[in-house]
């Protein structure tokens, strides 16, 4: 990581056209990587219906959860400006 950041700091006036294509491809490498770790586990694949669940119903508290404090803060701003008109 200090390498790269080294790198960065030294090469950040030169133009790196091939960079974002670069970093495209290694993010869909470790992506690969990471889905071949996955399955090669056993323990992760048979317990994947559970994590399913589990997953699908954290995310449906967070949409759910964000919408309301979403519609509070709205509510709390809109009315505020209401109140000093």
């Amino acid at each position: 990581m200090f390498l790269g950041i080294i790198s960065g700091f030294l090469l950040r006036k030169k133009r790196l056209r091939a960079t974002r294509g670069i970093i495209t491809a290694l993010i869909w490498l470790l992506l690969f990587v990471l889905g071949v770790e996955v399955g090669h586990n056993r323990e992760v694949i048979q317990s994947l219906p559970t994590l399913g669940l589990e997953a699908f119903f954290i995310a449906t508290l967070c949409v759910v959860g964000s919408s309301i404090a979403a519609w509070g803060l709205w509510f709390y701003l809109f009315k505020r400006k209401e109140n000093e008109r």
